[in-house]
């Protein structure tokens, strides 16, 4: 039984490429495959009143694969988008998506995608989605720093920093951020926001975590004593 529920859970989906080779799939067949389960994961965290779920899903360092399988993400993040705007459950249950990152590297018909999902759902407060897209931790901080200096301010503090990140709306700071495929490294994500996020790592690969290994993770975070560096 799990006393303890985060409130808002964060989401390193590692894995999808080997799952595809073991499948014998393509690497953006593997990036499908993570992204749908990713709907599952929708489902278990309104399961255990979970109000909040973050996901990274493609880095800013990922520009740097191979042009193909870029170009293959590209097409499948329209593709994902599309069908997320038409699911029922999004508008059933009053899902508000966001889409953060440095989104102007983008192609300008996925950023017009981005655009009419969260016009679409941007007075829902049930529930709030937020997907990492073209994000990296220490870009994101630069860039803060950088649009800061550019306003001519001449000091920050905590309060008014953070609304200069990229990821500014989300709700709260995450409670525990799960890393699938055994990965136990931060990798840039969400430097600021995760400092006192509690770590849970699975071994299993991102598109066969399932149910319970999501159980899992929330039995373990509830276990945990939070200090928050008291």
């Amino acid at each position: 039984m799990v006393v303890v529920r985060p409130k808002h859970v964060a989401l390193i989906p590692d894995g999808n490429r080997r799952w595809a080779r073991r499948h014998g799939k393509t690497p953006v067949g593997g990036h499908a495959a993570g992204i749908d389960n990713l709907g599952n994961l929708l489902k278990w965290c309104r399961e255990f009143k979970v109000k909040e779920l973050t996901a990274w899903g493609f880095s800013t360092e990922n520009f740097d694969r191979p042009p193909s399988e870029v170009h293959g993400l590209m097409k499948l993040f329209e593709k994902k988008l599309l069908e997320a705007e038409k699911r029922n459950e999004v508008h059933k249950y009053k899902i508000r998506v966001r889409v953060l990152g440095d989104l102007d590297r983008f192609p300008s018909q996925l950023r017009n995608k981005i655009r009419e999902l969260e016009g679409r759902t941007e007075n829902y407060n049930n529930y709030h989605f937020n997907i990492l897209l073209s994000y990296g931790g220490r870009k994101e901080l630069v860039a803060a720093v950088n649009q800061a200096l550019a306003s001519g301010v001449r000091r920050v503090d905590e309060n008014s920093f953070r609304k200069l990140l990229w990821t500014a709306p989300l709700s709260s700071d995450p409670d525990i951020i799960i890393r699938t495929a055994g990965e136990s490294r931060m990798s840039g994500f969400l430097p600021w926001q995760g400092a006192y996020s509690e770590y849970y790592v699975s071994q299993k690969l991102w598109p066969e975590f399932g149910r319970a290994d999501f159980v899992k993770a929330l039995r373990e975070y509830s276990k945990r004593k939070r200090r928050f560096g008291k």
